[in-house]
């Protein structure tokens, strides 16, 4: 039998807790032990309004299984504030799930600034809030993990979600940085793109579907990934229906030109096969292993 997973008195922030995944999650961090922050603003899908009483039902329910929780009503853009909760009650922050988000759908020659501005503000500038509030606290006790919450709409495209799709991404390529930055402190910097039956998701799919993505099908990982036992950073994970995999980067060998005498437009499309041609894909790990083909390039051509 394995080795139980460990968050055990662990301080834990959860942003947007009041429902769905992020509620699902606080629960399971406390059911295993740990000291929860149940951050919710209370607004909308739409991230509109406020309502305190979100957040309070999820700490109700944790203290009355047993466990220890305090609700946040602040908003992510005021980082800080739920930081300074955890500290203030605890003492400490351990993990932080940046879970909270917004919907804002609309075909990219409809969208408007505001619709733009604020998916990006709650998702991409909030996670980055609240974590870099709670960064210097992890790299000075020399242990933390952080888990951000991106989607396959990040990933892969999705029509209507430009705005969702780019904050998402970027929310990886935060991770990626976090991940090497955090790890000579202890601290490891996870992403996941989970597939869930939320209130941000419904009517988006078949409702048979939609009942069996179970929120709490996707907080076993998100635990895991805020214990002591994990060791990965600066990973993707898809997650949704009781599966989980990891996503990485696929590259081409590629076609080496003259960098001397230079190339021409039409010998990129003489060569457009090779180019996009996976056979024996690379799977670079960082911006240096990123850099090797075309080095090995420059050096054919002295």
């Amino acid at each position: 039998m394995s080795e139980p997973v460990r968050v055990q008195d662990r301080v834990v922030i959860v942003t947007g807790a009041g429902g769905g995944l992020g509620r699902a999650h606080a629960l399971l961090f406390a059911a295993r032990g740990a000291k929860v922050v149940v951050n919710d603003l209370g607004g909308s899908a739409r991230g509109e309004g406020a309502n305190a009483s979100a957040a309070d039902q999820v700490v109700a329910e944790i203290r009355a299984a047993g466990g220890i929780a305090v609700a946040s009503h602040d908003s992510v853009s005021e980082g800080a504030r739920i930081v300074e909760q955890a500290l203030d009650s605890f003492g400490r922050v351990d993990v932080l799930v940046n879970n909270a988000g917004i919907l804002r759908d609309k075909a990219f020659h409809k969208m408007d600034d505001s619709d733009w501005a604020q998916v990006c503000q709650v998702h991409l500038d909030g996670a980055y809030q609240v974590t870099r509030a709670a960064w210097p606290h992890l790299r000075e006790q020399n242990w933390g993990r952080v888990i951000f919450t991106a989607s396959t709409s990040g990933i892969y495209g999705n029509f209507g979600q430009a705005n969702y799709g780019a904050a998402k991404l970027g929310l990886y390529g935060l991770t990626r940085t976090l991940a090497i930055e955090g790890r000579k402190h202890g601290v490891l910097a996870n992403a996941i793109a989970p597939t869930g039956g939320t209130r941000m998701t419904e009517g988006l799919m078949p409702a048979q579907v939609f009942e069996r993505l179970k929120p709490e099908l996707i907080s076993p990982l998100v635990v895991y990934l805020g214990s002591e036992q994990c060791q990965d950073s600066g990973e993707l994970f898809e997650v949704g229906g009781g599966w989980v995999g990891k996503v990485r980067w696929e590259r081409s060998l590629g076609v080496g030109f003259d960098p001397v005498e230079g190339f021409t437009p039409e010998q990129v499309a003489q060569n457009w096969e090779r180019i996009a041609d996976f056979e024996g894909a690379l799977h670079p790990r960082d911006n240096l292993q990123s850099l090797q083909q075309m080095m090995a390039n420059l050096q054919k051509y002295p």
